[in-house]
């Protein structure tokens, strides 16, 4: 089972602070949850000026339980980065389509 998850991070003063706190966390969890296949893609969301505002993960689990025993570690979730978090289910039709190889990235870098 698919899910979207938008999370949206806070606007105050310390919100930078705290995404850059909790980011190797962060990280090496969905590096964990790639390697296992709970996480099939993320990115980061962009203000204007370039900085982290939020994200957004593609996630797959066996049910939503599973799903929110994720977030319940989450260290977006758990140090108060994320602000708001939106969990949309969803249905990727051929998910193996972004499997791509690096060379296919790389080759259309260049023609961008």
């Amino acid at each position: 089972m698919q899910f979207l998850i938008i999370g949206i991070d806070g606007t105050d003063e310390k919100a930078q602070e705290r995404r850059m706190a909790a980011r190797p966390a962060h990280v090496k969890l969905g590096d964990e949850l790639t390697a296992s296949g709970n996480m099939w893609y993320g990115a980061a969301l962009l203000n204007d000026n370039g900085t982290m505002k939020g994200s957004m993960l593609l996630m797959d689990f066996p049910s939503r339980e599973k799903m929110q025993e994720w977030l319940d570690k989450e260290p977006y979730v758990t140090e108060g980065v994320w602000k708001n978090y939106y969990v949309h289910p969803c249905n990727v039709r051929e998910p193996w389509q972004f499997n791509r190889p690096k060379e296919f990235f790389e080759s259309r870098e260049k023609h961008l």
